[in-house]
């Protein structure tokens, strides 16, 4: 029998019938579902070189009602599926539309149908269309079975390109996992399960994290499976409610479905009180005694959800979603620049772990920033957190985005517990510094019949600067001046240009150029500020510092007096020559500047000032400054000093003397 399929307003072809052949299978699958079917099966025969001729999705549902199909098959975009207030996965297809998703991949389509009569008879018919005249189907071949079981055959014939590898392929099987998987999972008591010429989907693999917990909530007990999924699934997040036989009563969405981090859950909770439970459009308390969402078991229960996967989605966050989304930030350029060393890589940490906890805690105040608002962005905290008012990150990030109070005080607890810690890896620095002291005593006294200047005093204080100031920037280690001019004016001023200087001297190398970023109070005039810079020059243990040493820094000195972008009496420098010796030169000219009251001190001319220091002197000060520290800390010294003696032992006479200090503060 030929009849009209009923059409509302829109033609077949302009109702959005999927394209994709992996999506109109999808809706023949659903159909299948929405059909109380538990296994369907993805059936074709192919040849060697691929081709198939057809192939066929069946299932074990209910069939098509012959009675009734002028209401339901041959009704377009007017489904009976539709439902006003849908609360479960039940019925998935809805608007008739899913049965003419075959125009897209194939030219004909039969449905062999099988459905019990009242007389508990079973009917087998056909049902056809064609794709070139969609509008009507025709049923046929109408048959009582004397055995066989409800369900239905759907075949595709004259394939548009599809081959046995649009089947086969990972991705195919991936998209019905991803698809079908948390409705597999959902009724997986019930054995439902999707084939592949007899070959069932596995969807388990997408399943990252699970946990299963019991709730008891006024006797009721609740069994919460929660899944996080690796991928996205064909639904939204919900929480899914069973009862005791495992029936879906009804499911809601959860309060994550709009977090834009890829957390992908689904919570499905069994319990007995479902069993006398109805989920209503408008819930009102009820006179016959079945409960809905208005009483008061189902709203603990609620709260207990919402908390459980508040943590959930937390630790997902922390161990996953924020470690991408510093990755991603490093490798788009969003970070601050970081120098080399140990102590600015002690900031970028301090960083990073601020950046993670606020995400974690909203991951909207990242979301959705161009490039440039990143960095401002990140720029921003890296700024603050330099300062006494890192605190203050709380109130400038609540006028960005609103935050609950529950959020405001964890973000506030996160700011000082980030504090903490940062205080905890200063303690471990000064531990770690000490061990560096430890084995420069070593370099310059016990050794020192081995060590040279450029190969090993100056390989250690490159990497450990903060011996003559913890609040310069290197500028260079064992570079010409030229080079150091230029490594200067960037540091300061962001001038990239090469700089060059005229004089013979230009080639001249100091061991160690440092200078302050932020400037410092003059001191002949409080009302001015000064630049301030450090020259270091390290001498071999086994040369005393004297009058050629101190003509050496003088000729620094005129150099840098003479480079007219070095030279402005805003700008202080202070040069420090250091061996384990001094001769009387150099005692001579301490006391010729005792009236100035800076001990070591050895010439002064304008801003300009001249230090000459054994190493003795710089381990006694290093003492005096971290002595309280140290003694809080009351570590064993003795056995630190014998470590490191064996440790520098062993590693001159295996290598040649090629001792690398800076890893002795790996933190």
């Amino acid at each position: 029998m030929r009849s009209k399929v009923t059409l509302r307003n829109k033609s077949i072809d302009n109702a959005g019938i999927p394209s994709d052949y992996k999506l109109a299978i999808a809706e023949y699958i659903w159909n299948s579902f929405d059909a109380k079917a538990t296994n369907v099966n993805i059936q074709f025969e192919t040849n060697e070189i691929g081709y198939i001729s057809h192939f066929i999705i069946s299932d074990n549902g209910e069939g098509i009602n012959l009675s009734t199909i002028a209401s339901t098959f041959g009704a377009f975009l007017d489904s009976q599926k539709q439902q006003t207030f849908q609360r479960t996965s039940e019925v998935r297809g809805k608007m008739g539309k899913g049965r003419f998703s075959f125009i897209n991949f194939c030219s004909k389509a039969v449905w062999r149908t099988r459905y019990e009569k009242e007389d508990r008879t079973i009917l087998q018919y056909d049902i056809t269309i064609n794709e070139g005249d969609k509008d009507h189907y025709e049923t046929d071949n109408n048959q009582i079975i004397k055995s066989g079981n409800t369900g239905t055959d759907v075949f595709f014939y004259n394939l548009k390109k599809l081959s046995s590898w649009h089947f086969t392929q990972p991705s195919f099987s991936e998209f019905l996992a991803q698809e079908f998987g948390w409705f597999l999972h959902l009724n997986k008591e019930k054995g439902y399960s999707i084939t592949i010429n007899g070959t069932a989907i596995d969807y388990e693999y997408l399943i990252t994290e699970d946990e299963t917990v019991t709730e008891v909530i006024s006797d009721f007990e609740f069994e919460i499976s929660y899944i996080r999924w690796s991928k996205n699934i064909g639904d939204k997040f919900y929480y899914y409610y069973l009862n005791s036989n495992n029936y879906e009563l009804g499911k809601e969405l959860t309060s994550f479905n709009n977090n834009a981090i890829n957390f992908f859950h689904s919570i499905y909770i069994v319990s007995p009180y479902f069993d006398n439970f109805s989920f209503d459009e408008k819930p009102h308390p009820r006179i016959d005694g079945v409960k809905n969402q208005s009483d008061s078991v189902y709203k603990i229960l609620k709260k207990k959800l919402l908390s459980f996967l508040k943590e959930k989605e937390k630790k997902y966050v922390k161990e996953s979603a924020a470690n991408k989304l510093i990755a991603d930030y490093e490798k788009n350029g969003v970070l601050p620049a970081f120098r080399d060393n140990k102590y600015d890589q002690e900031r970028k940490l301090d960083l990073l772990n601020v950046i993670k906890e606020i995400y974690c805690i909203q991951p909207k105040i990242f979301k959705g920033l161009k490039k440039e608002q990143q960095q401002t962005c990140v720029g921003f905290l890296n700024l603050l957190l330099d300062t006494d008012e890192r605190e203050n990150i709380l109130s400038i990030l609540s006028g960005i985005v609103t935050l609950s109070t529950e959020e405001r005080v964890q973000l506030s607890q996160t700011l000082r517990t980030t504090s903490l810690s940062r205080i905890l890896r200063t303690i471990k620095m000064i531990r770690n510094r000490f061990e560096v002291v430890e084995q420069l005593k070593n370099l310059v006294f016990d050794l020192k019949k081995f060590s040279t200047e450029r190969e090993h005093i100056q390989i250690a204080i490159e990497e450990n600067y903060w011996l003559f100031g913890e609040q310069f920037h290197l500028v260079s280690a064992d570079d010409t001046f030229e080079k150091a001019l230029s490594n200067y004016l960037y540091i300061l001023d962001g001038n990239e240009d090469s700089q060059q200087i005229d004089s013979a001297e230009r080639n001249r190398r100091p061991d160690i150029f440092m200078c302050r970023k932020h400037k410092v109070a003059d001191s002949s005039d409080f009302s001015n500020m000064l630049e301030e810079n450090v020259i270091v020059e390290l001498k071999r243990p086994t040369v005393t510092i004297g009058k050629k040493q101190f003509r050496q820094i003088e000729d620094y000195l005129d150099l840098i007096k003479g480079e007219e972008r070095f030279n402005s009496q805003m700008r202080s420098w202070k040069f420090f020559v250091v061996s384990n010796k001094v001769d009387d030169f150099i005692k001579d000219q301490y006391k010729s500047f005792q009236d100035k009251n800076k001990r070591f001190l050895v010439h002064i001319k304008e801003q300009f000032e001249i230090y000459a220091m054994t190493w003795d002197d710089v381990f006694q000060l290093f003492e005096i400054k971290h002595r309280f520290l140290l003694d809080k800390l009351d570590f064993d010294k003795k056995i630190i000093e014998e470590e490191i003696k064996l440790s520098v032992c062993n590693r001159i006479a295996a290598d040649n003397i090629v001792l690398d200090i800076t890893k002795s503060e790996t933190m």
